[in-house]
């Protein structure tokens, strides 16, 4: 597996350790991580590995999948979809978009987007 979709299928790990021993295989310990729903940049693999750890424990159940991706050099741009069991019992999908820089098989650097950016 890559390590952007090894990183995100972290992300439906309940159990806190495997979660983060899976982000730190991929990821640097100085990642720079931006996203909508981070009030700051994230700035380091400990602290991104918390931030996973909200969603698993806020979205139990829930999975992030990468559906779709295509890479120019180092870049990568995937859309992510977010998905399980909402709060009235049916399925849900929310889809986002990352831009990720990857070196040497490592995660340096992502900045996420709600959604995938279609014009409205």
């Amino acid at each position: 597996m890559d390590p952007i979709s090894t990183f995100f299928s972290a992300w439906q790990l309940s159990e806190e350790d495997s979660r983060a021993s899976t982000i730190k295989s991929v990821v640097i310990p100085e990642v720079e991580y931006h996203d909508p729903r981070t009030p700051e940049t994230i700035n380091s693999v400990d602290a991104l590995c918390a931030y996973v750890g909200m969603f698993s424990a806020n979205a139990p159940g829930w999975k992030a999948e990468v559906v779709k991706s295509d890479t120019i050099g180092k870049h990568t741009r995937v859309t992510v979809a977010f998905g399980g069991m909402g709060p009235d019992g049916k399925q849900v999908v929310q889809h986002g978009q990352y831009f990720v820089e990857v070196s040497d098989n490592h995660i340096i650097r992502m900045t996420g987007f709600v959604g995938t950016g279609e014009p409205t």
